[in-house]
């Protein structure tokens, strides 16, 4: 008996050992219900809501509702980040845009964490942080913007140039320009302050150029429509007798004298 009780403990060992672990141990993800479904979307709604309202409690109570029953919410995260921040709470801010950093790999999280070091005097982490950013999506201008404010901080100049001239190249904008030439004018670089400025000057004749041309073509286009509504409708058909007469005549009250009388 005592041989065959070592026997079966040895036999059970060996299973725990070579044959549990093969076990399948995670759990079956369960279905999401129309009701579940619903009330989610209802707390997204009161979510929005309270923050275009500016209610930050109401949104936040929300916000942590969709969390508790959805922990791995990117999205819910990062709405409680930007609320945390709106409210300076800067900390509970940086908290939520990493955790949301780390479920899901989304350039608008970084950036939105960026801007909480930014603000909060963390340069390096933000410049680290837009870089990163701009790694993962490259064509928003707002990025490179942001990154040459963290690197002008660092006192890194030329960085903060480079990455201005890269917004520019996407969106070619005077306020880009006349950053630049803030930063230059920090340093005394009067060779690039003149050269800035003429920039600035002449992408505000190309503006000006282009909304006369989108005024004028907005006036063609008006103009097309105003001919349209005018346009000389279809003649109209009279009984056999008559003249048949448009009504786009320029003297209608000849006309109107003239129906209907016996010919000589």
């Amino acid at each position: 008996m005592v041989m065959i009780a070592i026997f079966m403990i040895l036999l059970f060992s060996v299973y725990l050992v070579f044959l549990f672990p093969l076990e399948p141990t995670t759990k079956k993800v369960e279905e999401k219900t129309p009701k579940y479904k619903a009330q989610m979307k209802k707390l997204w709604q009161v979510a929005q809501t309270s923050m275009k309202e500016r209610k930050p409690f109401r949104a936040e109570k929300a916000l942590l509702t969709i969390l508790k029953f959805d922990e791995k919410n990117a999205a819910a995260y990062n709405r409680l980040g930007i609320l945390y921040a709106k409210g300076q709470k800067y900390d509970e801010a940086v908290e939520c845009f990493e955790i949301a950093q780390s479920l899901d790999n989304n350039p608008a999280s970084i950036h939105n964490a960026g801007l909480i070091y930014l603000e909060t005097g963390a340069y390096e982490k933000a410049a680290m942080a837009f870089s990163q950013a701009i790694e993962l999506e490259g064509d928003v201008p707002a990025r490179y913007i942001a990154l040459a404010k963290a690197e002008e901080k660092l006192g890194n100049t030329k960085k903060a140039i480079n990455a201005l001239e890269s917004a520019y190249e996407l969106d070619p904008k005077v306020s880009i320009l006349r950053q630049m030439l803030a930063i230059y004018e920090g340093t005394g670089d009067a060779e690039a302050i003149t050269a800035t400025a003429a920039r600035v000057e002449e992408q505000i004749i190309k503006d000006n150029e282009a909304k006369k041309r989108k005024a004028s073509a907005a006036e063609k286009k008006l103009g097309a429509r105003v001919r349209t509504i005018k346009r000389p409708s279809a003649v109209r058909s009279v009984p056999h007798g008559q003249k048949t007469v448009s009504k786009s005549s320029s003297n209608p009250r000849v006309i109107k004298s003239h129906v209907g009388r016996k010919r000589v």
